[in-house]
């Protein structure tokens, strides 16, 4: 089969959802392989390195391709450029997606990568949120420590000690984790807190301090339960009042601040609000990496940094991942390609299956209709 791998068109998107690594391994599996002239350049990987491998440039990697393999979902004009039957691989942010009735009209067979079932074990070398997150979660230490006018670490100078910086981390689930470990490694104090117990153990191995919140034994089961498809939960009434009185001890003592609390198909939930933001130090940060979906942090903006009256700045950065896009493209295409072998049988024959588990969660419109379950 033509497998395509068009530019990305989204502004701010410099992932490329093929690398000549996965390439390979495409035609390698028998594929043609066409790249849009200057797909993988943002990237870092150029034209000449994609046809070394084989692949064929082309100035449009849609037509003739039965499969079309990107990092965001075609849009507006893209969707006309599909023939019935074609197959998109995907990030379609499918909850908020508002054109996935063209999809189906196209009869396009669209798969979502989002909603991979993570608790899935043959899933795991898949899961592009995963390995988009771990680099979100590097890299927004590095966003944050940059606009910070202090050092990370603590110095013993002639001139006097330097004081390390202390780094609250809210959400604790793959970026969250990560980003305590790159803060650790630049030497500050962290203190991290997440609405699933469980991830106690795994803060304080890395170093961190866990912001403990009492909860009932109810709320613990509640939680433990979440923790099983790796989402949070919703809490009682009582234990946000907790929470928030402990949250706003630690940020309003913080020199940084990273929120990493997300939803599927819902907006990010409000952690910090602007009275707490109002107590932090003149110099501060905090960055809000939910920003795109409506943000944890009351005044951040989606694409600005914000300063504050107290000189507070809310970094709102969208698409983090596209910041180190060399690394994260390769991760991506390494996921997209495990999957797209799942469409294979052993025969090399194209099987669209809605009984594979995987299939099945992520297929999103097929046969002219949107089977995605909204609201």
């Amino acid at each position: 089969m033509q497998i395509g791998i068009p530019t990305e068109t989204v502004v701010g998107e410099s992932r490329v959802a093929a690398t000549p690594e996965t390439v390979k391994k495409l035609i390698g599996a028998g594929h043609t392989v066409v790249i849009e002239r200057g797909a993988g350049k943002r990237a870092a990987y150029i034209d000449s390195a994609y046809e070394q491998v084989g692949a064929k440039i082309t100035e449009d990697a849609y037509t003739g391709s039965q499969i079309i393999l990107k990092v965001r979902s075609p849009q507006g004009e893209e969707i006309q450029k599909l023939t019935p039957n074609t197959t998109v691989v995907a990030m379609f942010d499918p909850y908020r997606n508002t054109e996935l009735d063209q999809f189906a009209a196209q009869q396009v067979n669209a798969f979502a990568l989002e909603l991979l079932p993570r608790t899935l074990s043959r899933a795991q070398n898949m899961d592009v949120l995963s390995s988009q997150a771990n680099l979100s979660g590097y890299k927004s230490v590095l966003l944050a420590a940059a606009e910070y006018q202090r050092m990370f670490p603590m110095l013993m100078t002639a001139a006097g000690t330097v004081k390390p910086a202390r780094v609250v981390i809210m959400g604790v689930g793959v970026a969250g984790l990560q980003a305590i470990a790159t803060a650790k490694r630049l030497g500050a104090v962290v203190e991290a807190t997440d609405l699933r117990p469980t991830a106690r153990d795994q803060v304080e191995s890395l170093g961190g301090k866990w912001l403990d919140v009492p909860m009932s034994d109810e709320e613990k089961q509640k939680a433990a339960d979440a923790a099983k498809n790796g989402y949070g939960w919703m809490p009682g009434e009582e234990y946000i009042r907790d929470q928030a009185i402990i949250v706003d001890k630690a940020v309003s003592n913080a020199d940084i601040v990273i929120t990493t609390a997300l939803l599927p198909g819902r907006d990010a939930p409000r952690l910090i609000k602007a009275e707490t933001v109002a107590k932090m130090k003149p110099g501060s940060v905090i960055l809000d990496m939910a920003v795109e979906t409506g943000g944890n942090v009351e005044g951040s903006k989606n694409g600005e940094n914000v300063v504050t009256d107290n000189g507070v700045t809310i970094l709102g950065i969208p698409n983090i991942p596209a910041t180190v896009s060399t690394e994260a493209s390769a991760l991506y295409a390494r996921n997209v390609f495990n999957f797209v072998e799942t469409l294979f049988d052993a025969e090399k024959n194209f099987v669209l299956n809605q009984e594979d588990e995987i299939q099945k969660a992520l297929l999103v419109t097929h046969g002219g209709q949107v089977l995605l379950k909204r609201g």
